[in-house]
């Protein structure tokens, strides 16, 4: 351990001289930039030879991997200060030095089975690197430490490499992110950097997404490759900002097709044996993707609160048919959470005082809040249909309280619906007409459930009494409604209209709850 603790200490504070040794030098005028270069060159290659020669000797390993990765870190630092610092090379050739370096040093390591060797090669030139540059030139050489790690992670099981080829490239990117929004795109360089910017991040993403295919095909259960995976997402996430509407949506939207098709191919058996990409991959590539989804619905719709709820509304619907369809409850919970998240935008809008005023009503609510409702509708229906045939979800107690959300759920998409549309469309009458209408629906509902609650009540009883309950519960909240509000409210004969159908239907009801009942002590006697 002692051994270990110095020979860590040894690799930090030698890669600092050779970082003073091309910098600082530099700086204070020692030595010609040639020769300091040069010097360094040499002195990593010395600390090279020196480690593997050592590395084969008694007692040797711990000092051999050392050096070794000393002397791959600093010639890294030594190709990246010529590229990037004096600029004597083109990009191109210095990005192709540093990668033949970094495959060096990843192959020895690979040869003597040392992940510390690995993690000192890139974890030493990842963060030593900023010092000698920290403009897009920084993003390429990070992108090559990044890329060169995959196929080691193919043939080792190697976590720490999984983070330290990972982190530096992301953490760098959402710091220039950060910084050119704060700068802003004032001049035709600052558009060209922010465009060099987004493709940096795009690769870095690309290699996260790619490289995690690869190495969970060889080796399933490397749930850290998944886990890096989602965190080179973030960098795209971030950088979408800086843009207008459509480039931003475009950019999210790309992130979110491709990790949701990956999470996708797993359903797809003819996919599933030729990919073979593991469970906690496409959960990680499913939840990643929603993310990106989401940011995309926000920027595409400007976060407006009239158009946000319909294209959250009519994602949790898509999410929730593929949940119906393929029995994937890990869609169906992304689907739930939309509807969810959709339902608390809407809420903000159509709040109890909007809804109860006519006032606020003809001001905030118009046609796109009746169609978020009316989605909302298709949604409560999709989660009747979706949830009773998930396994593991078919339990008493879930199906009862599922029902009772989607009946309150339903009351509030249909009273904002009916309210919208009459506001809307309706003129002055509009807003007393579509309170009638909503209290008219929500009885015809109530009955709706209670007649089928009692056709089902010999043959399912526990569908029947989950239904019963609904029905009832829809029931006394109609009336409520009517004796509470509408009552108050109303005038005429939208008044008179709402008391005679609701009347009617009670009507209907008790009649046939009555019948019901009376068979089914009839049958038993």
């Amino acid at each position: 351990m002692i051994s270990r603790a110095l020979a860590v200490a040894g690799v930090g504070v030698t890669l600092v001289g050779v970082l003073m040794l091309l910098v600082l030098a530099a700086q204070a005028g020692f030595f010609g930039p040639v020769a300091r270069v040069v010097a360094g060159g040499v002195f990593s290659a010395a600390l090279v030879g020196a480690g593997l020669r050592v590395f084969g000797r008694p007692g040797g390993r711990v000092g051999g991997i050392a050096l070794v990765a000393t002397g791959i870190a600093g010639g890294y630092l030594d190709v990246v200060a010529v590229t990037g610092y004096y600029h004597w090379v083109p990009a191109g050739v210095g990005l192709v030095a540093a990668l033949a370096v970094a495959l060096f040093g990843l192959g020895v390591a690979m040869r003597w089975q040392s992940q510390p060797l690995a993690v000192g090669v890139v974890l030493g030139a990842a963060l030593l690197s900023p010092a000698l540059t920290v403009d897009l030139m920084l993003l390429g050489f990070l992108l090559v430490l990044q890329a060169v790690g995959v196929p080691v992670q193919m043939r080792r099981n190697w976590p720490v490499l999984h983070v330290v080829r990972t982190l530096p490239i992301v953490f760098a990117s959402l710091c220039m992110v950060a910084l050119n929004g704060l700068a802003g795109a004032t001049s035709t360089s600052e558009v060209v950097r922010r465009g060099g910017l987004t493709a940096a991040v795009i690769a870095c993403a690309a290699i996260g997404v790619v490289g995690t295919v690869l190495v969970t095909r060889r080796r399933p259960a490397d749930i850290t490759a998944s886990i890096a995976m989602a965190v080179t997402a973030l960098p795209v996430l971030a950088v979408s900002v800086l843009f207008d509407r459509v480039p931003a949506s475009a950019i999210t939207g790309a992130l979110a097709a491709v990790l949701l098709g990956l999470a996708a191919a797993t359903l797809v058996p003819a996919l599933t044996s030729t990919l073979r990409i593991p469970a906690h991959t496409a959960l990680v590539s499913a939840l990643t993707g929603a993310v990106a989804l989401l940011q995309t619905c926000a920027r595409a719709t400007g976060a407006e609160p009239d158009l946000l709820p319909t294209a959250l509304f009519a994602v949790a619907l898509a999410f929730l048919a593929v949940a119906a369809t393929t029995r994937t409850r890990v869609a169906a919970s992304i689907g739930l959470a939309f509807a969810v998240l959709s339902g608390l935008i809407l809420f903000a809008t159509a709040n109890p005082e909007t809804l109860a005023l006519q006032r606020l009503a003809e001001q905030r609510l118009d046609l796109a809040t009746a169609v978020s409702a009316l989605l909302g509708l298709g949604v409560a229906a999709m989660v009747v249909w979706t949830v009773p045939r998930l396994p593991g979800w078919r339990e008493q107690v879930l199906v009862t309280g599922m029902w009772i959300a989607v009946s309150i759920g339903g009351l509030y998409f249909v009273l904002v619906a009916a309210v919208s549309l009459g506001v809307t469309l309706g003129g002055g009458d509009g807003f007393v007409v579509g309170h009638s209408l909503a209290t008219i629906v929500w009885m015809a509902a109530a009955t709706a459930s209670l007649f089928y609650g009692l056709r089902r009540i010999t043959r399912s009883p526990s569908v029947a009494k989950v239904c019963l309950a609904s029905g009832l519960l829809v029931a006394a909240a109609a009336l409520a409604k009517l004796f509470l509000f509408d009552l108050a409210t109303l005038s005429g004969l939208v008044r008179v209209a709402a008391f005679l159908v609701v009347g009617i239907l009670l009507l209907l009801t008790g009649t046939r709850y009555a019948r019901a009942f009376a068979d089914s002590e009839s049958s038993q006697t």
